[in-house]
């Protein structure tokens, strides 16, 4: 009897090495100094024992996780998408269409544009015709020659392929206090802003945190990367995971569509494809600056992993 509970000791030892210390069955039996082939047997006897369970979970369908997102986030609208891994942001320009599309959108309606990769490649890739449909940047621009920073460019494009109306915003979206009143003095910059009180639909990214992305840490102001416990951000407006908006130093010197603005907007769609970016989705739509969602599976498998179940 205790020959056979001092094995059972051992299955489970060997067991938690490899499973859970995650070594190598060479290295587990370096350290007890057994045969690879003895801890070969013992993970074998571990498992037929049930002393490891071993599971493979079965997918969910894009259908599936589209109405779990819907129901656990309380979105109005979500699509995911199973794209190929090289070609996952350009997979969300149908998706999108499909809701530009259902959105009832007329000459004189109003789309506000905000910066980010997905919202550059799903722009690139083509957006649903729409005749006489006002483009308006949501966010003044930034001195970085990186694409996805290139709103103007994006709200031109988004214009040509919906034959409407582009509406620039000649200003940077950050700047000196004297400089921001300035700008907002300008006539063409006023009208920009009231826009944003008219906005009918608005398309976002969601952006990541600055550490993890450290080549990008030179467009972040000091005040931006103090923010250490945020999960992401909406147009430079910060979240955490639970949807609280962060405030940081310099914000007040922000020229963009303010937290309020994209709250009021009936459709506000987040376009983002990266499963590290769940939390600070989830958090944008409990801040309540995105309402629809259009992702991939991988991300929309991390976001649901992340939400509790009902």
């Amino acid at each position: 009897m205790q020959d056979i509970a001092a094995t059972r000791t051992l299955m489970h030892m060997v067991a938690k090495l490899h499973y859970e210390s995650d070594m190598s069955q060479v290295e587990i039996a370096r350290k007890l100094d057994v045969s690879t082939a003895t801890i070969s047997r013992l993970l074998n006897k571990a498992r037929a024992a049930g002393i490891v369970r071993i599971e493979v979970i079965g997918l969910s369908s894009p259908e599936n996780m589209t109405a779990d997102l819907i129901q656990r986030l309380g979105l109005k609208h979500a699509y995911v998408v199973d794209a190929p891994p090289n070609n996952v942001l350009d997979s969300l320009r149908t998706p999108l269409a499909s809701l530009l599309s259902q959105a009832g959108l007329s000459a004189g309606s109003v789309l506000g544009i905000g910066w980010g990769r997905a919202v550059r490649e799903v722009t690139l890739a083509g957006l649903p015709r729409l005749p006489g449909v006002l483009t308006v940047a949501l966010n003044g621009g930034m001195q970085q020659a990186a694409p996805h920073f290139q709103i103007t460019e994006f709200v031109r494009r988004a214009a040509e392929q919906m034959e409407g109306t582009p509406y620039f915003l000649h200003a940077p979206y950050i700047s000196s206090p004297e400089l921001r009143e300035a700008f907002l003095r300008d006539p063409s910059v006023q009208e920009i802003i009231s826009l944003w009180d008219r906005l009918d639909v608005a398309i976002v990214g969601i952006g990541l945190t600055h550490e993890p992305r450290p080549s990008e840490s030179s467009t972040a102001t000091p005040g931006e990367q103090a923010l250490s416990h945020a999960n992401g951000d909406v147009l430079r407006h910060y979240i955490t995971e639970s949807g609280e908006i962060l405030h940081w130093e310099g914000e007040e010197r922000m020229i963009a569509a303010s937290v309020e603005q994209l709250r009021r907007t009936p459709l506000t769609i987040g376009v983002a494809a990266t499963p590290e970016k769940a939390a600070g989705i989830i958090g944008a739509v409990r801040s309540g600056m995105i309402n629809s969602l259009v992702t991939d599976v991988n991300t929309a498998q991390a976001i649901l992993d992340r939400l509790p179940l009902n």
